[in-house]
């Protein structure tokens, strides 16, 4: 074998693992990147022509396929805690959110951060919060006050 098969050959390796740690891991990052890059170079420097990288590129497809089925069917059955996936549960009279528990809000002032028509976002104390509009549109910068509260939903007016 060449050197330069064999370097293929490693690059392809680390390309699958790089590839592997992606799967497990949210988001388009880094690993993912690096796998592609390392899984084409590992297809050029393997190949001695066109027809074989061809035919190389179909195997490094089809072992990913696998990867990726393996891997996910593993997360799946929760032998590996998934960063994805939450796995806590809110139990018990703190698991919803009463309008009663919003009461404390009543009266605030603050001032409108977008525009309501009649859905924005509002700045009380230093705490954005969405907002609905009492009245039909609020410009945004105009000072408004928490008049009420329905559905967990923070009703102002203008003041």
């Amino acid at each position: 074998m060449e050197i330069g098969t064999i370097i293929g050959i490693i690059i392809l390796i680390i390309g699958f693992v790089l590839v592997a740690v992606e799967l497990v891991l949210p988001g388009f990052g880094l690993p993912g990147i690096a796998g592609g890059i390392c899984l084409l170079a590992g297809v050029f420097l393997t190949a001695r022509t066109v027809e074989e990288g061809i035919l190389i590129a179909i195997v490094v497809i089809v072992i990913l396929g696998i990867l990726m089925t393996v891997i996910l069917s593993i997360l799946a059955r929760q032998k590996v805690k998934s960063p994805i996936i939450l796995d806590s549960e809110v139990k018990g009279p703190d698991a919803f959110l009463n309008s009663s528990d919003l009461d404390y809000l009543l009266n605030r002032e603050g001032i409108a951060l977008t525009d309501l028509r009649p859905v924005g976002k509002g700045e009380f104390d230093g705490i954005g919060l969405d907002i609905y509009s009492n009245d039909a549109y609020i410009e945004k910068g105009t000072p408004v006050v928490i008049c009420r509260i329905s559905e967990n939903r923070l009703l102002v007016k203008k003041k």
